[in-house]
Parts: C-alpha cells; structure tokens; sequence
C-alpha cells in the first residue's frame, strides 16, 4: 500500500482492498483513500437521492443518517449537496462513520460548498477515488464512480429521485451487481419521487422504517460473507493475477469504445458547442454552475443559447427552468 502525507494507493493484490469491489464489473485498478481504510466486517448501505431535495427529502434523509450512524452501520455516497450529503454529515453526527465516493481526485473537495463535510470524512470517516490526485471533476467521471459506491454497500435507499435522475444510474449498477434496493415512497404528485415510485412500480423493496431496515440489512450482511468467501479466489492463487490482468485489458477496450461513441455522438458539433456539452453532467446543473467548467470566456446569454440548441439536438435537456442536464440514452 503506496502512501503519502494525506492519502493511500491500494490495489486488488492488497489486503487493504475491499473484498465487494474486486467482483464487480469493471473494478477499479486501484483506489486513493484518505482517512481511515474502509473496514470490510461493518455494515455498509448507500443512500442515495436528488440534489435539490425537498423538505420531506432532507428529513428522511436526516432520520435515517442519523439512526445507521448510531447503528453502526457506515454510510456510503457521492458526498454531492442534497440528499447524498444530508446523510453522510448525519451519519458522521450521531458519532458514526461514512465513505464519500469522488468523481475527482481525492485532494479536490466537489461541490465546493461541501468542504465542511469533506473535511470531516477526512478525519472521522473516508474519503475514495478511482482517479489519481489533481484529476478535476469532469462529468463523466461521476456516472463510473456510482459504481463504486453501489459496489461497495450492502443495499441501496433512494431517497427522492426524478424520472431523469442521475440517481438511477446508481440504481441500475447496484441491480447489476446483484444488490438488494430500498426506496423511500412519496406522493404521486411529487415529481421528485416520480423516479422512486416507478421503482417501486418495478419491483424495488419499500423502505418504511430505519429499523426495519436495518433487520433486513443484517440478514443481507451475512448472505454477502457467504457469497464473498464463495467467490474470492483462494490466497496464494498464481492463477489469480493473470486473469486480472487479462479482466483489466478488456476492460479497458472497453472503456476506450464507450469514449470513442461518445466522440461520435457529438463529433458534428461546432467546438464551442461540444464544449457546453461536456460541461453537462446527468445531474441537473444552473447555467453558473456550466459555466465553471467551461475553459473559454463566454457570457451566460450565449451559454444559454448553446444549451437551448443542445435541447434542440435532443442532446440536453431542461430538468427545471435553468437548469440542464445530458439526456439520459
């Protein structure tokens, strides 16, 4: 294990690595930890939802944080304002732990307006990145390290989510790894829980209380020490390393063609327009916020005007008035 004044390297070779990642599909070559290595016995569920919550989001969010973080149960998420936050920094409140999973390096704080919490992971909880330190939070970086965070829970709760809501990625990634969902119901005039409630129309298990919860956590914990202690390959394993090799080769051809489509995607766009269009994420973003990741000067008018066309391509489109996002495909 590499490490420095304010951060670890640990690989899959390590015993630092946590067992969840390493059979996950496309599992990261290697994680940048800062604070305290996660502990593999301890109860892990991500709570995951919309950034601009509403009232009964943030207290939900607040109540369940607070009940795992005195449960003993760490609580993993993107450390994004919203939802993903509230529960950490409740968590981190009731004398519990957290993880925050980074879509940039871990010598960054993203959001900004986050460093108090960022501060305190660094020191109570943990703070992961799949992404060397000083690697800015570009967009597409946080859809790949939902997969981390999905990976590395027990369960998932989705706490409020949109239709359009980059929260369901996370959805879709803990399905794919086989992952037990929870979701908060809401009212079906709410549009911020129209995301939780299709899920629920889908199949997805409702969560009515943190005890509850917590019951079926534990059954859920035991069931993942028997399926881990199946499916890792046994110490000492020669055999183990080549096939790792040859898993991140092809993974990384992998990555390499989705990048390429992409490309694709946009390659008829004028360069300041694909420019706009790479400063969009799939969480919904003001025209302010765009602009920070813009590396050419511009005026929010001409923004905007590039943002409406991108809506026009069918590109992006306008989650609320202001606010915009890439177009889930």
């Amino acid at each position: 294990m590499g490490q420095t004044d304010t951060f670890s390297f640990i690989t899959p070779f390590e015993k630092e690595y946590p067992d969840k990642l390493k059979n996950i599909p496309d599992a990261p070559a290697g994680l940048y930890v800062r604070g305290k290595v996660p502990v593999e016995s301890e109860i892990t569920v991500a709570v995951v939802g919309a950034r601009d919550c509403s009232e009964y989001g943030r207290y939900v969010a607040e109540e369940l944080g607070t009940f795992l973080g005195k449960s003993g149960v760490t609580v993993v998420s993107g450390m994004a304002r919203g939802i993903d936050g509230i529960s950490q920094w409740a968590a981190l409140e009731a004398g519990g732990t957290s993880i925050g999973i980074l879509g940039c390096g871990v010598d960054i704080c993203y959001p900004a307006r986050n460093r108090a919490l960022f501060d305190r992971l660094s020191e109570q909880g943990t703070i992961i990145s799949e992404y060397p330190p000083g690697t800015p939070p570009r967009p597409m970086n946080f859809p790949a390290r939902n997969r981390i965070v999905s990976g590395l829970a027990d369960a998932v709760v989705v706490i409020e989510a949109r239709c359009r809501s980059g929260t369901l990625i996370t959805v879709d990634m803990a399905l794919e790894q086989g992952k037990e969902v929870f979701v908060v119901p809401g009212r079906v005039t709410d549009r911020l829980s129209d995301g939780c409630n299709r899920l629920i129309k889908q199949g997805a298990a409702i969560m009515l209380s943190p005890e509850e919860l917590l019951e079926e956590l534990r059954e859920l914990k035991e069931q993942s020490r028997e399926h881990i202690a199946a499916a890792v390959p046994a110490k000492g394993n020669k055999n183990h390393k080549a096939r790792y090799e040859k898993d991140k080769e092809n993974q990384k051809e992998q990555k390499h063609q989705k990048e390429r489509k992409q490309e694709e995607q946009i390659s008829d766009l004028p360069p300041e327009l694909r420019k706009v269009y790479q400063a969009l994420d799939f969480y919904p973003q003001s025209v302010e916020q765009i602009m920070e990741h813009l590396s050419f000067e511009t005026s929010q008018r001409q923004v905007a005007v590039q943002l409406i066309r991108l809506c026009m391509e069918n590109k992006a489109i306008q989650v609320s008035p202001g606010h915009f996002s890439i177009v889930m495909k």
